[in-house]
Order: structure tokens, then sequence, then C-alpha cells
């Protein structure tokens, strides 16, 4: 190709926009280059105390990598992804390029329609569980090489993962830097604008594990009740091979591929804080026989009505 249209690059933009990201940071950019589209990381989004290693921000710019190949096909565009990460340009996580045309097929369209119907559900799930069909769909619905997902199942995976959830909030909510850093990313409005933080109508929601955030008003659950919640929703294990750069990258990818799926039949939610504590990931490793890198937890459930949905980070 020799170009984008204005229009082109509207959507692709503002399709980039509705991803989800680490504390709604949205931590990236876009730039527009007659042959491809690149991506960035922004290093100035960094949360030193909540994601120290960019991984987080990594995950998070793999979601908006996916939602503008996911663009580029709706408009009728045949992308391919090189990841990047050299000298000259440290911060470029992908260059995209569209060397041909194809007709978008109706996976496309419904993933496109997908990303505007998204939000993170912050409330507990309907007591009824998902059902078998909707879980194969989710579990099978990846593209993304070098991503496994895992289901965590049966009383002593959900036990093992209470134990660990419960670990996690007690450290964050005594953290005081962590405290700050969540402060600073918190805006007194309902629905936040997409960069300017989470709401602090997240706050309202002071049980594990449904707000996913842990500020220090949070009351944590004992392991049992947590337990037995958590027993009741469909929890999905995204893990790596390896834990490098372009690990977390695919991984957020492939979140995001799994949570459009899931949004045609259920409500969701993404959880990465907790992986933050290496205590907590040598723990998923040990507890839940992993074979790789634990990077995040997919949670999802069905809507129990009233006010289900919140903000779209």
């Amino acid at each position: 190709m020799t170009g984008w249209t204005a229009g082109e690059k509207h959507l692709i933009a503002a399709t980039a926009v509705l991803a989800p990201s680490v504390h709604n940071t949205q931590p990236w950019v876009l730039e527009f280059h007659d042959t491809h589209v690149s991506l960035y990381e922004r290093l100035d989004r960094a949360l030193p105390h909540h994601d120290p290693l960019g991984r987080d921000r990594l995950i998070s710019c793999g979601a908006a990598l996916e939602h503008v190949v996911s663009a580029m096909r709706v408009l009728g565009w045949a992308p391919e992804i090189e990841l990047r990460h050299d000298r000259v340009h440290p911060d470029e996580i992908a260059r995209i390029t569209a060397p041909g045309r194809t007709e978008p097929s109706d996976l496309d369209r419904r993933r496109q329609r997908a990303i505007s119907a998204r939000r993170s559900h912050r409330e507990p799930f309907a007591p009824w569980p998902v059902e078998d069909r909707l879980r194969r769909e989710v579990l099978g619905t990846h593209t993304v090489d070098g991503v496994g997902l895992r289901a965590v199942t049966g009383p002593e995976e959900t036990a093992a993962l209470a134990r660990l959830l419960n670990h996690s909030a007690l450290v964050l909510r005594a953290d005081r830097a962590y405290q700050r850093e969540l402060t600073a990313w918190t805006a007194p409005v309902p629905q936040p604008l997409p960069g300017a933080g989470v709401s602090s109508a997240t706050r309202r929601v002071s049980t594990l594990p449904w707000a996913g955030l842990v500020p220090r008003t949070t009351a944590v659950p004992d392991v049992g009740f947590l337990a037995d919640r958590l027993s009741r929703e469909f929890l999905v294990l995204v893990e790596t091979p390896d834990d490098g750069r372009y690990d977390h990258v695919r991984a957020g990818m492939a979140a995001e591929q799994v949570w459009l799926t899931a949004v045609a039949g259920l409500a969701g939610s993404l959880l990465t804080q907790p992986f933050q504590l290496r205590e907590v990931r040598a723990g998923l490793v040990e507890s839940l026989v992993l074979g790789g890198f634990p990077q995040l937890l997919l949670r999802f459930g069905h809507l129990s009505g009233g006010n289900d949905h919140d903000a779209r980070q």
C-alpha cells in the first residue's frame, strides 16, 4: 500500500483507544507511515510501584495491537505483524503492514462489534455456571502462537488461587507506594476518558476478586469465602513459554481475542495485579502444575442484572 486514508486512520486509532489497559493508562501511541503503522509503548505512562518491570504495560500494548489488527481487517486489509525491539527504536512494539486486500470475515466483523461492547465487569456474576459450550468456544478462540490458556477448575485449584489472591490483596493494601500511585491514577468521575485513570466508583466495590484494584479501604474476604466465590466463575489463566517482552505482548493479544469472543454471551474482567508478586506467580506454577509463566487471569460469568458493567479498563 502507499498510504492511509483519513477515514482509515480515524477508525484504526479510535479502535485502539478502546483496548483495555493497566489503570486505564493507555500506554501506547500509533504512528502512521505510508507502508505501515507503528505501535510504540509510552514510557511516560510507567507505573513504577505497580508495574516495575513494565509487564502490564506490554500486555496492554498487546491488547491495543489486537484492536489495530481488527480494524485493518474490517477495512478490508490483510495485516501482517512484526514484533520489534531494537536499539534504534527501543520503544517500538510492532509494525503492522497491509500488503494485500481481503474481504473481512464474519469473525472479523463480530470481533469489531465486540470491541465497542466490551466492558470490565466489577460486580459478582449471576450464580449459575457458564455452559460447557461457551467454555469450549472461549478456550478455543485465540490464534496467537506461543500463548496457552488454562482453565482453573476443581476445589483444590480454586482454593490455591484463593489463597494467592488473598495474599496479594493483603500485600498491596499495605503497600503505601502502591496506594499513592493508585490514588494518582484514580479519577472522580464514573467514566474517565481513555488514558485518564480508573474511576473512583470502582472503589465502592469493597471485596475481592470483583474489583481487581486494591485500595486501602478494600475489605479482603477470608480464603474460604473467596474460594467459594471463585468456584462459581469461569477462570482462564493465560500463560507463555517464556517471560520476555514478546511473551507479554502476545499474552495481551491472546487475552483480548479471548475476551472479545466471550462478549457475545458473557461478562468478564482481567486481573494482572496479583501477578506482580513473585510468590504469587511461583505459587500458581506449583499449585496448577504449569509448564510456562502465568501472565494474567480472565474471569467470566453471566450478568446478574442491575449496574453490571464498569469502566473500559
